[in-house]
């Protein structure tokens, strides 16, 4: 099969090659998906899971990726609740190879069945995204309606999924971004915007919730902006500055079957719409994910058309 490869850390995405790999077998409880489509988090080049197995040891060469939406092409011993031919999406494991390629081996319990009606470039577009802000708002973050949430990106792939979900629950959202993100930010459902390059952070007052996929300096002053009894949530590792009086949480997004159905079901019936930047084949996966520009949402790499 074609796969995406990376062998040195240093190089990044530019260090990824298009090979030939052996096709995977399923281990017991896994299922193998033909891919359609996946899913890329450039940050994955920095996770040490990307390089090295549960035990430190060296996996490379490694295929990352690890959002996918396809069709189950065989079961592994003892897999329940998947059958031959179904149309599949969700999260691999992180510490096994990913989904840039055209099959990959997956544990059952880490896909969700995926809607005739969602194209696969979609669903392959859901994961990380829906996932994370699923779980940052209302497992961690304990969203309820009427609080005010500040999302830090807010028009990229998960800001954006995050500024509908809570818009969805009752929250009043303002985005933070680059100047060209203010409109996108305001189409997703942000009823106000901060440019981080031009206003002050600090004007916007008491937050009950900021979600932060930004970390640095933006992370640290965002300490200051949450009320008593709030919440800072991150997923760019451990808060700096802990805010006095409120909670921080810091998680890595896990997969979900419920979750990801939730979310699914909001994109059929127009609740969430999906921020996709670019979508490249796996021939042209390489310079799609390294672009010469920059790109707001997600970049899909289609296995096949």
């Amino acid at each position: 099969m074609k796969a995406i490869v990376v062998t040195d850390e240093a190089a990044g995405t530019a260090g990824m090659t298009l090979v030939e790999r052996p096709e995977p077998e399923p281990a017991i409880n896994d299922v193998v998906v033909q891919v359609h489509a996946s899913g890329f988090v450039p940050t994955e080049m920095a996770w040490p899971s990307t390089w090295t197995d549960r035990l430190g040891r060296d996996r490379t060469p490694s295929i990352p990726g690890h959002e996918l939406a396809g069709v189950v092409s065989a079961l592994g011993y003892g897999t329940t609740g998947l059958s031959v031919g179904q149309r599949v999406f969700g999260l691999t494991d992180w510490t096994r190879d990913g989904t840039l390629a055209e099959y990959v081996a997956v544990e059952a319990r880490n896909l969700a069945p995926l809607p005739g009606d969602v194209d696969f470039t979609v669903g392959a577009s859901l994961p990380i995204s829906g996932l994370t802000a699923w779980q940052g708002l209302f497992e961690h973050g304990r969203l309820r309606a009427g609080q005010s949430v500040l999302v830090h990106g807010a028009a990229g792939a998960v800001g954006s999924t995050v500024t509908q979900l809570a818009r969805e629950f009752g929250a009043y959202v303002i985005g933070t971004g680059r100047a060209a993100d203010r409109q996108k930010a305001l189409d997703f459902g942000a009823k106000e915007f901060v440019d981080l390059e031009n206003d002050v952070l600090e004007d916007v007052g008491g937050i009950d919730l900021v979600f932060d996929v930004i970390g640095g300096d933006i992370g640290k002053r965002s300490a200051g902006l949450i009320r008593a009894g709030g919440t800072l949530v991150s997923v760019v590792g451990p808060p700096e500055v802990r805010p006095a009086d409120a909670l921080t949480v810091d998680f890595v997004v896990t997969s979900d079957r419920d979750q990801l159905g939730e979310i699914v079901q909001r994109v059929r019936d127009g609740r969430l719409r999906t921020n996709i930047g670019n979508v490249a084949d796996l021939e042209d996966a390489v310079a799609a994910l390294n672009p010469t520009e920059r790109i707001t949402g997600k970049t899909i790499i289609r296995a096949r058309s």
